[in-house]
């Protein structure tokens, strides 16, 4: 490939010179070039090396669809990893890498992998590598995998926006369908938006050109624009909609250059998804070469940068597409030879332009780049070979919507069988691949009402005939150009009985590489049927899932990083617990007292929990979980979720229990309360209260009737503040809770309503230290009245006030356990010690298949001890390398 930059400016506008690097190599671009229009401007023809066997690439497209120019450039001391050349706006002092390549694309010692491709076929990594161990093999395998290289240094700041938004209409893509629908919607006084990924509106229109209502193609659309400036048109340029959600919301990743991107969560009405369609590449031996490359981005190229992509072009096609393109080229001064593989095309003979129907692509010669072609065993000299096979609608967005396809012969595509609630497709996406049609479909998706644009001029037939790959054919046949899938690579797959177009997939990495099969999957359908002697509808698509381009990571999480990601709690409280000289931790999301005293904290602690024991404690609890469960079907729910029965619990009465997951390992524990028969509420872990919340509202949604029970977290409304010890009975009569705090009428697990100053409050007499304990609730604006009255009334029972780790002492000592600090990921309830449910339960609840499992009934599982000091020494003073074999030896320890 001999591309140039031809002299005039792009668009007929002057530019401002860039300098940028790639590889270490000076090289300069301008003002309006993409990273890879410059390195093609250049002459650059290797820009990187395949995923497997680093085989070279050059430029293939020229937006999201692009395969091969995947780079990593670094602006201003950042690093941006596997950035797609054809989407990244050159910059001044960028420096650009190639990926995948050592020392760099041109010069890859990996190459030689390529001679040996005989022996790393689809699937090689099932097969081989076993002997004498996989891991002799693995770290070295693990170090050539990979893309792009992050730089450690690079560390991006969490300054990435996020905002919601909702509107009428939303319009993804701004070609011409898009711009008709926007048109037609903003005329009729609807709230529109109107988003495409390109920096400038236009789609096809910029480099396909045309005439629309009597005016040339860029003249329709600045005064399509004018309007939509006077309307309620937001437009976003630089925006990708990458993903469509559970009902419809749409997410967008804006790239702006003098600000951080944004992304947007949009949430319209009505959904037009006008995306376009990508051509696709015709398979034939080496057909990976650089130097090929889509005919459309070759008039892209041209049109839209100024760059004659070659001087000897060979282009090849199966459709009248590639006319417009031979005849743009010709008249750019290149010696162009267009083969057609139909026998009769009924296009006109563009002038300049040498037609050879009837001929197809067998192979193409070159050691590294495009040197010839051969077509039905005529040699042609050649610099650049283009492909047109045809366009595949964008129809990604349409499916993650849920949208069903249907396979149209018309055009060999598939295209959108039944729209969706709330979605439309038009043009391109929608199979509609003549300028007039275009229009005609997206003033239909915007209201229908008006006059519809009329075109005039443009690509007005297809007329496509199939060109699919031929299982047959001898050499090295290329479909995936990133994963190095090739037609063999099929046939084999198909041969070990991968003939699930889901199963190809995996098997072979097809349509996996970063560009998710934009350019390779409906090869690779047809390839597959092909094998198998099945029609391509028969051989179905896989599931598109977004987003439909890589997003960087820093735009997902936005700002939330650091407290913005977990928000710290507060207590209530803090302020009465600082001024009795508090020393906070944090203790999950929370920022609780950890002990008390201006001591060494060691000291602190042991003195708290010695108190505790011996007198009375005083301890704000306020960040338990309290989680109603309301409704009819609350017990149901209540028993659905719990290891334990809680059925079957009265009201008045708490029972403990716990959680589980699906795997059946803790998830949690905790107690229920019974306010009713209709009520409860689960006083769950402090650091689990988000999870639990979730989790009950999960299973309400999909096992039950919604209508039937609800969830309300209410713990933040409420405060929960404990007296334990030997005198704390004493201490809770003392507060005059108008309540009978005897034995038969207030027991262990059970709860009474009480009343402080005239508020209502719960006394739960319930233990986390072994000591009789008594849980007082009351709402959190009147907590720091009774804190006051607790402190007031255990001064004179001699009381301490009590951390968060002395509290871990004393439950310590009596053997209770802190889900995920005595438990893992792998503890389930019978290596607790708690078995009765599993043996006696006969009803389903979550985890319950998974405790009868081979695994889960091992004889040797571990198992959860305490254990025993020697001699008289604090476990707080032994020695740590004592401690944590003990531990170790343990597995847990209480």
């Amino acid at each position: 490939m001999t591309a140039k930059r031809l002299s005039t400016g792009a668009q007929g506008s002057p530019s401002k010179s860039l300098s940028f690097t790639f590889d270490g190599r000076s090289l300069s671009g301008r003002s309006g070039d993409t990273v890879a229009s410059a390195l093609l401007a250049n002459g650059i023809r290797i820009l990187g090396r395949s995923f497997k066997y680093h085989r070279p690439r050059g430029l293939w497209g020229s937006g999201a669809e692009e395969p091969n120019a995947i780079v990593d450039i670094t602006l201003d001391g950042e690093r941006h990893p596997n950035a797609r050349a054809t989407t990244v706006p050159l910059a001044e002092g960028m420096e650009v890498r190639s990926i995948n390549a050592s020392p760099n694309a041109e010069k890859d010692r990996y190459a030689l992998l390529d001679r040996f491709s005989r022996f790393l076929p689809a699937g090689f990594y099932y097969k081989t590598f076993l002997w004498p161990d996989w891991h002799l093999f693995e770290p070295r395998i693990r170090a050539m995998a990979g893309l792009g290289q992050l730089d450690p240094e690079t560390q991006p700041p969490a300054d990435c926006p996020q905002r919601s938004a909702h509107c009428d209409l939303l319009v993804i893509g701004a070609g011409p369908a898009g711009l008709a629908a926007a048109q037609a919607a903003a005329l009729e006084g609807r709230e529109v938006m109107l988003v495409d990924e390109q920096e400038r509106p236009g789609g096809s229109l910029l480099h396909r050109g045309g005439r629309i209502d009597e005016q040339d193609g860029s003249n329709w659309l600045n005064s399509t624009l004018d309007v939509l400036e006077t309307r309620n048109v937001t437009r976003l340029c630089s925006t990708t909609a990458y993903g469509i959600y559970d009902h419809n919301l749409v997410c967008l990743w804006q790239r702006r250059s003098d600000r951080a991107d944004r992304l947007w969560r949009v949430r319209p009405q009505q959904i037009v998804i006008a995306t376009g369609a990508i051509e696709r590449p015709l398979v034939f031996t080496n057909n990976d070469r650089p130097g090929i490359m889509s005919a459309d981005a070759a008039l892209f190229y041209l049109r839209r940068h100024d760059i004659l992509v070659g001087e000897r072009i060979v282009i090849a096609t199966n459709n009248d597409s590639a006319y417009p393109v031979a005849a743009a080229l010709a008249q750019a001064g290149a010696e162009v030879v267009l083969a057609d593989s139909r026998q009769a095309p009924q296009m006109p003979i563009p002038e300049g332009v040498e037609v050879l129907p009837d001929r197809a692509v067998q192979q193409v010669q070159g050691q590294q780049v495009v040197e010839a072609v051969v077509l039905n065993d005529q040699r042609r000299q050649a610099d650049c070979l283009l492909v047109a096979g045809g366009y595949t609608p964008s129809v990604h967005l349409y499916c993650q919507a849920k949208g069903r396809l249907r396979y149209d012969e018309d055009i060999l595509a598939f295209v959108p069988e039944e729209m969706p609630a709330g979605i439309t497709v038009a043009g391109a996406a929608n199979g509609a691949f003549d300028l007039a049609n275009v229009l005609k479909q997206g003033h239909a998706a915007g209201s229908g009402k008006g006059e519809t644009p009329r075109a005039t001029d443009g690509l007005s037939s297809y007329g496509i005939e199939p060109a699919w790959p031929d299982p047959t054919s001898q050499g090295r046949q290329w479909i995936d150009f990133q994963n190095d899938v090739t037609v063999k690579d099929v046939a084999l797959a198909a041969r070990e009985n991968y003939r699930s177009v889901e199963h190809l997939k995996r098997y072979t990495t097809l349509g996996m590489a970063t560009d998710q099969g934009k350019t390779s999957n409906m090869n690779g359908l047809a390839a597959m049927a092909a094998v198998t002697g099945r029609t391509i509808p028969e051989v179905g698509t896989t599931t598109y899932r977004p987003p439909y381009v890589p997003v960087p990571l820093p735009v997902i999480a936005g700002r939330r990083r650091a407290e913005l990601f977990s928000p710290m709690r507060r207590l209530v409280l803090e302020n009465e617990h600082r001024a009795a000289d508090a020393a906070f931790r944090e203790y999950g999301p929370w920022l609780r007292p950890a002990f008390y005293g201006t001591g060494e904290a060691q000291q602190e602690i042991q003195r708290e929990a010695r108190k505790a024991r011996q007198t009375l404690g005083l301890f704000d609890g306020s960040p338990l979980g309290k989680i109603e469960v309301m409704g009819p079907e609350a017990a149901a729910l209540m028993d659905f979720n719990s290891y334990n029965t809680l059925s079957t619990l009265k009201p008045g009465r708490v029972r403990y229990g716990f959680m589980l997951n699906e795997d059946g390992v803790v998830y949690d524990d905790g107690v229920v309360m019974r306010l009713a028969e209709d009520h409860f509420i689960v006083s769950c872990s402090s650091g689990h209260v988000p999870g639990v919340v979730m989790r009950l509202e999960e299973w309400r949604q999909d096992r039950f009737d919604p209508a039937r029970v609800v969830i309300h977290n209410s713990t933040p409304e409420w405060a929960t503040l404990t007296a334990t010890g030997p005198r704390a009975k004493e201490l809770v009569a003392n507060l005059e809770l108008g309540i009978d705090l005897s034995d038969e009428t207030l027991p262990h697990m059970s709860f009474l309503n009480g009343m402080f100053e005239g508020i209502g409050v719960r006394v739960a007499r319930v233990s986390f230290t072994g000591d009789r304990s008594y849980e007082i609730t009351l709402p959190a604006s009147r907590a720091a009245a009774l804190w006051a009255r607790m402190r007031s009334e255990g001064d004179k029972l001699d009381a301490t006030l009590l951390g968060t780790e002395g509290l871990m002492i004393l439950r310590a000592e009596k053997g209770f356990i802190v889900a995920g600090k005595d438990t893992d990921g792998y503890t389930m309830p019978m290596d607790l010690g708690m078995s009765g449910p599993r043996n006696k339960r006969t009803n389903e609840y979550v985890g319950k298949r998974s405790l009868f499992t081979e695994e889960a009934e091992r004889s040797d599982r571990p198992a959860l001890v305490g254990l025993k000091v020697e001699g008289d020494t604090p476990w707080l003073q032994v020695p740590m390398p004592w401690r944590m074999a003990r531990r170790e030896r343990a597995r847990w320890a209480s």
